[in-house]
């Protein structure tokens, strides 16, 4: 089972933007890249460092501390299935917009 956390208009980046969320007890990155929505934890799953101050480049996103790439879209290492971010679905009805957490990554 998903649960979806309602965002409010001002917790939503500008285009092109990007915005840190306490969703469900954690840190969550949400960027806008040319209208599309992509949340990912913010914490790097190689040593913990934020991306959502990372290097944006279309919907990768560099970690600071260590150069990885990860794929918004996807979570994953940019050329590779060996590393991944959690990543959330961004769902938009009518003008309200929600970061949907699956309940088994919500308990972790």
């Amino acid at each position: 089972m998903s649960r979806r956390i309602a965002l409010a208009p001002g917790q939503l980046p500008p285009r092109n933007g990007r915005v840190l969320l306490a969703c469900e007890g954690r840190s969550v990155a949400l960027f806008n890249v040319a209208d599309t929505l992509y949340a990912i934890d913010d914490s790097c799953p190689h040593q913990g460092a934020s991306l959502c101050g990372g290097r944006l480049e279309g919907r990768v996103i560099q970690c600071c501390a260590h150069g990885l790439r990860f794929d918004l879209a996807s979570g994953y290492l940019v050329n590779s299935k060996t590393l991944k971010v959690a990543s959330y679905p961004v769902e938009q009805r009518g003008r309200q917009v929600y970061i949907v957490i699956d309940s088994e990554e919500a308990g972790q």
